[in-house]
């Protein structure tokens, strides 16, 4: 699962996207914010050039319990935890609303990794996969890679998500980043 965000959230996380083989990452579940109109679009034309570099040819592969599933992408959308210039008091409500529909949205994909950079769309996703671990979901690898664009100090998200120790694996592009945050681990740059 990964998720999109507007801005340069989408061309971020594409860019490591296209770093994974298409095979073994699949199928691909893009999780975007209602109000985001582009990320969505992003994302279909990288899995079109995925699409024309694999030729077409591997649109099945085996699921768990060794039947055929397909690869072919999906494409969700949920509401935003906080919209930009919103208050930190009415986003409490829009932020439970959102908690609500990842529910939803984990519950019908299952992911066994979560992939995210940043938009605040991802932090009621990685809340509850998160916490599905210990309702019987099974363990969904949550992977942060913060914006090239936090040189100095990790986001909103970076912060709750590296206070709260949710994420498995937490990238910076930054290598001073992980001086001030050591449970960071340094990436380079992924564009």
């Amino acid at each position: 699962m990964v998720v999109l965000g507007s801005g340069g959230h989408t061309t971020e996380i594409l860019a490591v996207v296209a770093r994974l083989n298409p095979e073994r990452y699949a199928p691909r579940c893009y999780v975007s914010a209602r109000t985001d109109r582009l990320s969505e679009a992003k994302a279909k034309m990288h899995e079109a050039e995925v699409e024309a570099a694999w030729e077409g040819n591997h649109t099945f592969t085996k699921a768990s319990d060794g039947s055929e599933a397909s690869v072919d992408p999906r494409y969700v959308q949920i509401s935003r935890s906080r919209e930009v210039g919103q208050s930190y008091l009415t986003s409490v409500y829009s932020t439970l609303r959102s908690i609500a529909e990842a529910v939803f949205v984990v519950l019908r994909f299952r992911p066994e990794l979560l992939l995210c950079n940043g938009p605040g769309t991802c932090v009621p996703l990685c809340l509850v996969c998160y916490a599905g671990q210990f309702v019987g979901l099974g363990k969904t690898f949550i992977v942060y890679v913060e914006s090239i664009a936090r040189v100095e100090s990790l986001s909103l998200t970076g912060k709750l998500l590296y206070r709260l120790r949710i994420a498995d694996r937490f990238f910076v592009q930054w290598e001073g980043l992980t001086q001030r945050y050591p449970h960071c681990t340094y990436a380079g740059r992924t564009m």
